[in-house]
């Protein structure tokens, strides 16, 4: 194997939508990028449902038209907005009547064809990618440059690597947080998810394909499932809960079909379906680390930090690190001083905080009192509509520059009044 640069501008470990759409932007701008990708494309990742702001990160590194363009082929499904359903009662959110500024519909794909769809087009922006090289080792003693140590997956040989700076865009592989020592617990519970693909029509009970369906559990309202329809007659379907709700299932497959089989409304949704994606567990997801930057390096999407996917949070912030990043590493290049705690640890977790809000508000139902809640006024209903969307960096929303304190005096308004 032969690189084509002994030094380049930009490494990138991670080939996914962060990794994509940072060397997409990177390549643009007359930068040397390498991509460093462990798998080999296609292959299967969860995050199928995307949010109406990431097609806005689409735009900006120049890859949209090209997901537009092969979006039919590609089986993508259109998306405008979430359902929710719990005992009888049907909640619509149409992300076109949201109040942020930017686009108000997406996608629904299966990742292993959108993911090798972006990556290809930042390639053709002159980005060079590389797949089978996991990384080993990573070495910062050179003032000039950082040293990447990888091994190909077919040999076994092992390569150095030079790049003056470095993103991880590893995803739940999070290499530099492992290599680095910056990982620590999340706040969340440890929580499980259960989940698998079938093919069915979706025909059964009032359900709009055009949005993502979630089901809040019968009785269990910490439980919920997620149903995520493609345009090829298949749907992505998936239970999430505390690993407690678990212990006694044997496998995915029990764990999964128990709770499916428990929710009348969510059964009839499915119909008659088959499994065309063996179920499977995905277990203690979240994660944090102490920083998400440091001497010439920054964490990027899942790398960093990864909340919950009940909201579809995480492609839209793996997109909105790289749009943030990207430039910021653009101005160091080019030797000016960039205070990465403020232009970007700070930015980037401030839409974080706000998904975190409203992820724990819907665990510790807060949330979910507002969502199903009857009188809903369309004002509010508008900026919470926002969120939902992914615009959770817009300030100009009240429930993003004070989401605790908004919530919690939304969710005391919505509260279920009590019988006398």
């Amino acid at each position: 194997m032969e690189f084509k640069q002994s030094l380049y501008d930009v490494v990138i470990i991670g080939a996914g939508p962060a990794g994509a759409t940072a060397a997409a932007l990177l390549a643009q701008a007359g930068k040397s990028v390498l991509v460093l990708e462990r798998q080999h494309f296609p292959r299967f990742s969860i995050g199928e449902s995307l949010l109406p702001q990431c097609m806005a990160f689409l735009d900006e590194a120049g890859l949209l038209e090209r997901v537009v363009k092969h979006a039919d082929e590609l089986g993508f499904q259109f998306k405008d907005g979430a359902a929710f359903y719990h005992n009888g009662e049907h909640v619509n959110f149409d992300f076109q009547k949201k109040s942020s500024v930017g686009p108000g519909t997406t996608y629904q794909v299966k990742r292993e064809r959108f993911d090798k769809l972006l990556i290809e087009g930042a390639a053709e922006f002159g980005a060079e990618v590389y797949h089978g090289l996991t990384v080993q080792a990573v070495n910062f003693d050179n003032a000039d440059y950082v040293s990447v140590t990888v091994e190909h997956d077919a040999d076994g040989q092992q390569y150095h690597i030079k790049g003056r700076y470095l993103l991880d865009a590893s995803g739940f592989g999070r290499v530099l947080p492992r290599l680095l020592d910056l990982e620590y617990p999340s706040d969340f519970p440890v929580r499980q998810a259960a989940f698998c693909h079938v093919k069915t029509d979706l025909t059964g009970g009032r359900f709009d394909r055009q949005k993502i369906l979630i089901t809040t559990h019968p009785d269990e309202p910490e439980i919920w499932f997620w149903t995520i329809p493609f345009a090829d007659g298949t749907a992505s379907l998936g239970v999430v809960g505390g690993v407690e709700f678990f212990a006694h299932n044997k496998d995915a497959k029990d764990a999964l079909w128990q709770r499916v089989n428990e929710e009348p409304y969510l059964r009839k949704v499915l119909g008659d379906c088959e499994v065309t994606r063996p179920e499977q567990f995905i277990t203690g997801y979240s994660a944090n680390v102490r920083t998400l930057y440091g001497d010439r390096f920054a964490l990027l999407g899942n790398a960093g930090e990864f909340l919950d996917p009940v909201f579809s949070s995480g492609v839209t912030i793996a997109m909105k690190s790289s749009s943030i990043a990207v430039p910021l590493v653009i101005r160091e290049l080019n030797g000016e001083q960039v205070d990465w705690e403020n232009e970007y640890s700070a930015r980037l977790r401030k839409g974080i905080s706000t998904f975190h809000t409203f992820v724990k508000g819907w665990y510790d139902t807060r949330f979910q009192d507002v969502i199903y809640f009857k009188q809903q006024h369309p004002e509010v209903k508008a900026m919470i509509c926002s969120i939902l969307a992914g615009y959770a960096w817009d300030e100009s929303n009240p429930y993003v520059r004070e989401s605790e304190r908004r919530l919690g005096v939304l969710a005391e308004l919505c509260q279920p009044v009590s019988p006398e």
